[in-house]
């Protein structure tokens, strides 16, 4: 499976139709949604389609026709990313009508044609299932343990400073224990 971590836009014209794809990180799509709902108030209009992951590690997946003939539009392009083994990510395709009617078959292909061609502009990262850890360490230890954060990559969740600095942090299974491995002298876990 893979996954994006910015958003990326491509345009596709048929027949004077314009389809403007936004592919874009999951956690975004509520605002983007609004946003470009604001920025093309001449569009007909918003078609949608993400699939994420829930708390249960359960793919959850949706689509929208947001107007267009039943199953031309969001099915379509929850299937491009579907076969593209993409997850917490979202697509958004703005519609201008051009005037001309594209019928059903038409109208597929241009929605699933516009996802392709984004994603194709798109940087792929594989996606790998994270789990996080809670430690403490002295406050003389910080900078080592941001230092071997960085280095790492290692995601810090949470920073309290309190007698001592308590950690959250969150990476791949086997990174976050080459990590912990290496900075076990000065770590207590919680």
């Amino acid at each position: 499976m893979f996954f994006i971590k910015k958003e990326y836009e491509n345009t596709l014209e048929v027949k004077q139709s314009k389809f403007i794809a936004h592919l874009l990180p999951y956690h975004e799509y509520e605002t983007t949604l609004t946003l470009l709902k604001e920025l093309h108030p001449k569009a007909r209009h918003f078609v949608t389609a993400y699939r994420h992951l829930n708390e249960y590690n359960q793919i959850v997946e949706h689509s929208s026709d947001d107007g267009e003939p039943k199953g031309t539009s969001g099915k379509p392009s929850l299937m491009v990313l579907q076969g593209q083994e993409l997850i917490n990510t979202a697509v958004i395709v703005v519609r201008y009508f051009g005037g001309t009617k594209l019928g059903t078959g038409g109208l597929v292909r241009a929605y699933s044609d516009a996802v392709n061609l984004v994603i194709d502009k798109a940087e792929l990262f594989e996606y790998k299932e994270e789990i996080s850890e809670v430690f403490e360490v002295e406050y003389a230890d910080v900078r080592f343990i941001d230092y071997e954060c960085e280095q790492a990559g290692i995601d810090i969740i949470e920073k309290k400073f309190d007698t001592k600095v308590v950690y959250k942090v969150k990476a791949p299974k086997k990174e976050l224990e080459n990590f912990l491995e290496k900075v076990k002298r000065v770590i207590t876990r919680k």
